[in-house]
């Protein structure tokens, strides 16, 4: 089953960058997806905001936003971050800029598959075979009735 929960952070000048973790009580998945980053309506005119995202994990470090107040103040980016730690860090401007998106951790064990296969597969034989059993003795007493009227003839 898997927790769903809203994660949302402001980076200002002040406090210019945000860590996200990975929870360890999660036995297995768990990932941070980013829907929205928005610029704050007290953000000044004409100051370029950017916002840089950096990932442990893969080593990534790319600007995933620019906002600037009159011209764009929102952007989707639509991201995910899967078991890595993640920095959000406001390397340009001084906001306030909102990020927010889920906080997803997934506490299924995983299953697995050819074992359900195997096992469905024995269901669908044993299921099967009296099916074909009846059949099989059907057609054969048809056979047998049809020979003996054939040899009366």
């Amino acid at each position: 089953m898997a927790e769903e929960s809203f994660y949302g952070v402001t980076l200002t000048s002040e406090n210019d960058s945000v860590t996200w973790d990975v929870d360890e009580d999660y036995a297995r998945g768990q990932k941070l997806v980013i829907k929205q980053i928005l610029l704050g309506a007290e953000a000044k005119e004409n100051e370029f905001n950017v916002v840089e995202v950096h990932t442990v994990k893969d080593s990534v470090q790319i600007p995933i936003a620019v906002l600037k107040a009159g011209e764009t103040r929102a952007v989707n980016p639509d991201v995910e971050f899967y078991e890595s730690v993640v920095t959000f860090k406001l390397i340009k401007g001084s906001g306030p800029v909102y990020i927010h998106g889920h906080n997803i951790k997934d506490d299924v064990e995983v299953v697995d598959m050819e074992d359900d296969e195997e096992e469905e597969d024995e269901v669908e034989e044993e299921d099967e075979h009296p099916k074909k059993r009846a059949k099989i003795d059907q057609n054969a007493a048809g056979d047998a009735k049809n020979a003996k009227n054939n040899k009366k003839k």
